[in-house]
């Protein structure tokens, strides 16, 4: 029987495939919530996710972006489904995309894939280690501050705009002096920070059972940065942000910057 890992990276190869087919081609929208859509890629890719997935696993439960929840009403397996992050950077022609795949076991988050459908690597762990995939080779990943960039969501929600806001992020200098900030808007940019390419990922929002973090949260934590809420807190304890650094230097320090906003804010 294959791991739910193996599974996991099959249904992202898929998925994979539908993007690449449908990259810089006709790109019709589907409305969501306020100005938020979907393609016919998001749709296809996560049908063919669900597809593979449930084949193999018949008993589990799902939480995917487009179409919700669905299998089982019972059982603790719940597989978490985001199948084209960066949507907007997708139906622009832009290539920095990922797709996104968890597995939650009661409240354990081990099982995690982020896979990039243009440079063909998928990053990956099975709870013990983290590794990225690229021609059916498997190299560990190492997570390294040295750049400083660090890479920061504005998108909303912004749930702690009262003691967080990455816009004043961008504003302030003890945040400027020491780190650089990019925006690349695709949690593509968490597999970075466990792979040495980014510093550390800022963002606001709520993580719980979250489809766009998920695999990226469990992809670091394995790859042994350093993973928390805005304050510090467990990351998946509410409402509370996210801080991913790749060590525990440049985590401090974020937290210190973070903190002292809250202040001035006050």
């Amino acid at each position: 029987m294959d791991s739910d890992v193996e599974i996991a990276v099959r249904a992202a190869e898929a998925a994979c495939e539908v993007l690449r087919a449908a990259f810089r081609g006709p790109a019709e929208h589907y409305a969501k919530e306020g100005d938020d859509f979907a393609t016919q890629a998001d749709i296809g890719a996560e049908q063919a996710i669900l597809a593979v997935i449930s084949a193999a696993r018949p008993n589990d439960r799902f939480i995917a972006e487009e179409s919700g929840r669905s299998g089982t009403s019972h059982g603790d397996r719940v597989w978490l489904i985001d199948p084209l992050c960066g949507t907007r950077n997708f139906a622009a022609g832009i290539p920095e995309v990922a797709v996104n795949i968890a597995l939650r076991v009661a409240n354990f988050l081990d099982i995690a894939v982020v896979a990039d459908p243009f440079s063909g690597e998928i990053f990956w762990t099975a709870g013990t280690g983290a590794f990225a995939r690229h021609g059916g080779v498997d190299q560990v990943l190492t997570p390294r501050a040295d750049s400083k960039l660090v890479d920061i969501d504005v998108d909303p929600p912004y749930p702690n705009r009262g003691t967080f806001s990455a816009g004043r992020l961008f504003d302030d200098e003890r945040f400027m002096t020491r780190f650089h900030p990019r925006v690349l808007s695709t949690t593509l940019a968490l597999a970075w920070v466990a792979a040495g390419r980014r510093a550390a990922y800022l963002t606001d929002g709520d993580f719980w059972d979250n489809v766009h973090f998920s695999s990226g949260i469990a992809l670091c934590r394995a790859a042994g940065c350093r993973v928390t809420g805005l304050a510090g807190e467990d990351v998946l304890a509410g409402a509370h942000g996210l801080v991913a650094a790749a060590d525990a230097a440049t985590h401090e320090r974020l937290l210190e910057i973070i903190a002292r906003q809250a202040v001035t804010d006050r």
